[in-house]
């Protein structure tokens, strides 16, 4: 007999990460899985088209195979550092490649394969002197931090130390050269985003461009990323290719012809900014589609040379399109689920597939999409012990009249004649969305397993429904989201299996704000999550990112302090009655703790049920595996003191 999913369910899950693949068909993808005693994580390595183990007992994280198939390149830890290995295909003992005193954060084959350009981090002022720097400062007993720079940290990270990324050409004889000994700049500051993503090696292995804020240039209020080309041989200048573009350039691929293809942003001051595709060649920039009402968030060359595949959210799921060069616009290549992570052979194309319902799996199609094939099969056998509940995606008309996607997630064994406590999931950004993805620190089957509706809504705000869409919030974060989330409500409570006294609203980060914003406006929740939660608009200027807050607030406090506060739920604290767990992480700095802090010491002043969880290892994310089911714990311990009928 199957049961409902759990938290500790989640973290048995095996995930499938990012394949590496060469022309020829051959290549690589890690497997991740976690051991709950020590909370550590395994990365092993298997082999395409046959996935035979590559790797044992030792973690090999961020594998690259080299263009001909025969080598594969990955990183391993060598004491407490990440140093670059490489290790044949046929089989064989890794061999370390260099060494990098902060550890090598990732690697790209040359394609000749006589060495890899890896990114490494070093002490700008004096590369030479990295490891001095690092024994110098273990030894002092100075902890404190010193800057004048307003972009002083990132996520969970400070940037204070002066320590900065350089590119390194890597020979497979060892020897090591910094292509970028000069360099000062802020380079794949995002953990979500492999390092890799943003730098790529010419087709003659001549050049190196790298997407990078220069120091020297960059407003250091919000760094701009521009591209940079560097030859692959010491001593050689670097050059600007993009200095004078108004917002990021990202990602940049190279095509086989030499010509680059990279992420545009058109304003600096708005991080809800869409991306376009764009053509750099000889110094001419040209937008591959530039009405295209979507941001492709990654994309690699076709072998046909003619296109580049795109991967981009449209309508709740991520999906893979051929974007013509010649400009005639996207084709989706059209498959059941979400894909994402790209990577091509002459014949096919490998991508990492999911939905709600179905954890990543690593898939092959073909360039049209009319067949595909399970290349893993991995959690089939875990999950069929498991009772998911059904999934429905609807529309409903929310705030002005528009049309609305929710996605509707039923307990397992829902019956129609009967009545349900209703959970709103509200997502976070506020620019992003629920999708039809395998979620793991948000799972709506974990929330909908103890007998709960769960209802996740794409408000407005939300990204996959077209740039106006996701701007209409702008100004006036509290407003349209929260018609929103109270229309969806009435419309499944119309339906006849919502029970009205037993209903929650649950969120993240903007979720968090916009759970407590709901319960400045209105009583009708019996209870309310806020993790990580905005609460104070003008305390958000101790985020890591401070640009554009005036512009999603309304006004800057500085300028206006009576508008900035107007959709900030601090400012109403007075109609807050809705008992509330409040949830945080010392790390965060995207959201930083003491917006949570605030919130929970405002509640017990007077006299609102609250309960504080607080995490002094965990940044935005709650992502060690024990926690993380702690976490799940005292959510659904709160949910069932306020939800079950005999609490009601």
């Amino acid at each position: 007999m199957s049961n409902p999913i759990t938290s500790e369910d989640l973290w048995a899950i095996k995930r499938v990460g990012a394949p590496s693949t060469a022309a020829d068909g051959r290549g690589v993808f890690p497997v991740t899985t976690f051991d709950r005693n020590t909370d550590e994580s395994l990365t092993r390595l298997y082999s395409i088209p046959d996935s035979r183990p590559l790797t044992g007992g030792l973690s090999a994280t961020d594998a690259v195979i080299s263009p001909s198939g025969d080598t594969v390149a990955f990183l391993r830890k060598v004491d407490d550092t990440n140093q670059v290995h490489i290790m044949p295909m046929d089989g064989g003992e890794p061999e370390s490649l260099g060494a990098f005193p902060l550890g090598a954060r990732g690697m790209k084959w040359l394609p000749d394969e006589s060495g890899l350009i890896v990114a490494a981090a070093v002490f700008g002022e004096d590369p030479d002197r990295t490891e001095a720097v690092i024994k110098e400062r273990s030894e002092s007993n100075v902890t404190a931090r010193s800057t004048e720079y307003p972009f002083y940290r990132f996520w969970d990270t400070w940037l204070t130390d002066g320590y900065v990324t350089h590119l390194f050409r890597v020979d497979l004889d060892g020897s090591t050269i910094d292509l970028t000994p000069d360099l000062q700049a802020f380079v794949s500051l995002a953990s979500a985003v492999p390092v890799t993503a943003d730098f790529d090696v010419s087709p003659d292995g001549g050049h190196v461009v790298l997407s990078a804020a220069l120091l020297e240039y960059s407003p250091m209020i919000r760094p701009r990323y521009e591209l940079l080309s560097i030859p692959t041989i010491a001593g050689a200048p670097v050059i600007r290719l993009t200095p004078d573009n108004p917002g990021d350039d990202i990602q940049p691929v190279f095509l086989a012809d030499g010509k680059i293809v990279f992420g545009a942003s058109t304003e600096m001051d708005y991080y809800g900014t869409p991306i376009h595709l764009t053509l750099l060649d000889a110094g001419n920039q040209t937008s591959l589609a530039g009405d295209w009402d979507v941001s492709p968030s990654s994309w690699i060359p076709t072998p046909d040379g003619e296109s580049v595949l795109a991967i981009a959210e449209a309508s709740v799921k991520t999906r893979a399109y051929i974007v013509p060069l010649d400009g005639s616009g996207p084709r989706a290549i059209e498959l059941d689920g979400s894909v994402s992570s790209p990577s091509a052979t002459n014949q096919h194309l490998y991508l990492l597939e999911q939905s709600l319902s179905r954890p990543p799996e690593l898939v092959r199609t073909d360039w049209s999409g009319a067949t595909l094939e399970y290349v893993t099969d991995l959690n089939t056998t875990l999950l069929s012990d498991i009772n998911l509940g059904r999934v429905e995606n609807t529309t409903f008309v929310g705030a002005d009249d528009d049309e609305v996607q929710m996605f509707v997630i039923y307990p397992p064994d829902f019956e129609d004649s009967l009545t349900y406590p209703l959970v709103h999931m509200i997502h976070g950004g506020p620019h992003g969305s629920f999708g039809d993805v395998w979620h793991q620190r948000w799972n709506a089957h974990a929330f909908a397993a103890p007998g709960y509706v769960v209802a996740m809504v794409n408000f407005h705000g939300s990204s996959s429904f077209g740039h106006a869409f996701t701007g209409s919030i702008s100004g006036a974060w509290g407003d349209l989201p929260a018609t929103d989330i109270l229309l969806a409500t009435d419309t499944l409570i119309d339906r006849g299996f919502i029970d009205p006294d037993r209903m929650a609203i649950t969120g993240g980060s903007y979720g968090g704000y916009l759970t407590t914003w709901l319960a400045t406006q209105t009583n009708r929740f019996a209870c309310a999550i806020a993790h990580a939660a905005v609460t104070n608009l003008a305390a958000m200027y101790a985020t890591d990112f401070t640009t554009g807050l005036g512009r999603a607030a309304g006004a800057e406090p500085w300028e206006d302090p009576i508008r900035n506060a107007r959709w900030s739920p601090s400012a109403h604290y007075a109609d807050y009655e809705t008992p509330t767990l409040v949830i945080h992480g010392e790390q965060d700095y995207r959201v930083p703790v003491g917006q949570g802090l605030e919130l929970y010491g405002i509640l017990k002043a007077k006299g609102v049920d609250a309960r504080l969880v607080y995490f002094r290892d965990e940044n935005h994310w709650i992502l060690k595996p024990n926690n993380s089911i702690y976490w799940y714990s005292e959510v659904h311990a709160w949910l069932d003191r306020y939800l079950s009928r005999d609490n009601a």
